[in-house]
């Protein structure tokens, strides 16, 4: 057996190039952080939060934890979904006197369904400088672990708690054929997998990444008919930050697609919406909820 190689990071030759990035002042860096584990962090981000004047955080005592992790003891402002807008000037104000400001979320990506955006957009409005520090995702991270072969994702984040919603959310996506990405909280989980169950059909694939990067890290794919009984199986799958993937909807074709859209219209002119699209789907069987979706289009039209 070859010897395990030791490595003194602190040497490697990539730590002077890290030494010598230039990061201009008057910039809003958007700076990804670990999802769990914290040796995620990259060497620019690293860097970068050790140059900056303020960290804006959603949280600034979870940012201060994290910063000390590195030995870094930075002043911290908070940036929340509830003050986004009125902290935004405040950046502003900020970098136009020449500091550097970095912008971070609890874990991840900052604005990918976490605060952020409109501080960016306040920033770009005024002319001002944003520089992206690409780092952590969970999204990308639970992708790259799936095996969903697919060029194409459609991201959709959190789906919303009342079921009503959940069941409109849903509706127009029973048909994309890009694999789709949904964040869910460990007490909705149950909810988000019945309402997937409801909505597309048994053979999806589905995949569970919970927990990623952290200690308990699961990622776990089946058919949507056995999602589930998966979840309920062991009481620990309800807990922790969950990224839920659905495969695409398998390409139809255009027979199919005018085969159902000529019932659906036949029965339109003798049925409610509802009733045209529960009947369409026994007799097509396609799913319910894409052609009742089309029928209020066709009596829109």
């Amino acid at each position: 057996m070859a010897e395990q190689q030791t490595i003194d990071i602190a040497r490697l030759p990539v730590m002077g190039e890290a030494a010598q990035q230039s990061y201009p002042t008057a910039t809003l860096y958007v700076v990804a952080t670990p999802i769990g584990n914290v040796t995620d962090i990259t060497l620019r981000a690293l860097h970068l939060l050790a140059l900056a004047d303020v960290v804006a955080c959603e949280d600034t005592r979870k940012t201060g934890a994290l910063l000390q992790r590195f030995g870094l003891n930075k002043q911290t402002i908070a940036a929340h979904q509830h003050n986004e807008r009125e902290v935004a000037d405040k950046i502003v104000e900020r970098l136009q006197a020449g500091q550097r400001v970095a912008l971070v979320s609890d874990a991840g990506t900052p604005a990918v369904s976490d605060p952020g955006a409109r501080i960016v957009d306040a920033v770009r409005n005024a002319g001002l400088n944003v520089v992206p520090l690409p780092g952590p995702s969970a999204a990308i991270t639970a992708l790259s672990a799936s095996g969903l072969v697919n060029d194409r994702f459609h991201f959709v984040g959190f789906l919303p708690a009342k079921s009503k919603q959940r069941e409109a959310a849903l509706a127009p996506l029973v048909r994309e054929a890009s694999t789709l990405v949904f964040y869910e909280a460990p007490h909705r989980i149950v909810d988000c997998v019945e309402a997937l169950m409801e909505a597309f059909e048994p053979t999806r694939q589905v995949v569970f990444a919970r927990e990623l990067s952290k200690l308990f890290e699961e990622v776990h794919r089946c058919a949507l008919s056995e999602a589930l009984a998966w979840v309920k199986a062991d009481q620990h799958r309800e807990r922790g930050e969950f990224v839920v993937l659905v495969e695409g909807a398998v390409a139809e074709t255009d027979e199919q697609d005018a085969e159902a859209e000529r019932i659906l219209q036949i029965l339109l002119t003798e049925c409610s919406v509802k009733q045209a699209a529960n009947l369409a789907a026994q007799i097509t069987g396609r799913k319910k909820n894409a052609l009742y979706e089309r029928a209020l289009q066709i009596k829109g039209e």
